[in-house]
């Protein structure tokens, strides 16, 4: 029996190895919540520390930080100027606050109803057709808007509300 454990036993460095891999190279992306990655994030530190991979927090907290996006720079670089020391539990939860917070603060872009016809050619973006499904898509119609010709913008023919 103990041979058999010899030969298909998976030595524990593999593992280790595969796990430090694995939180090394997790990368959030901008359209995942910053909730779930901490969950993902937090997964892997509790499977690293159970292997006994020999990493301490400041290490755990550098590579969370180091996996957010660009839009997490302002924070990241708060929090290191601020030399605060937090466990990673709190560092997911002011990382969701984060978010909430900036998220609110985000203008929403939306156009004015209008009930005349439009003049001209329209935008660049507006040749050819597209199919329905394509043109209700939320992140085409936000593309759509965010490449409008600045003097759309000039017109008033777009607004820009506060959320």
């Amino acid at each position: 029996m103990l041979r058999m454990k010899d030969i298909y036993e998976v030595p524990d460095r593999h593992i280790r190895y595969a796990a430090i891999k694995a939180f090394f190279r997790t990368k959030m992306t901008e359209w995942l919540s910053v909730q779930s990655h901490g969950v993902k994030m937090l997964s892997l530190v509790e499977k690293l520390e159970d292997l006994k991979a020999g990493l301490n927090n400041d290490t755990y907290i550098d590579v969370i930080l180091q996996s957010l996006p660009p839009s997490y720079d302002p924070f990241t670089v708060n929090y290191n100027m601020n030399g605060l020391e937090k466990s990673i539990y709190e560092l997911i939860n002011i990382l969701v606050q984060y978010k909430a917070t900036t998220h609110k603060s985000e203008p929403a872009i939306c156009g004015e109803a209008s009930t005349s016809k439009a003049k001209g050619k329209g935008t660049r973006l507006g040749r050819g057709r597209m199919s329905r499904e394509r043109r209700s898509h939320p992140l085409l119609a936000l593309e759509v808007l965010l490449l409008l010709p600045r003097r759309e913008m000039a017109k008033g023919r777009l607004g820009v509300l506060n959320g």
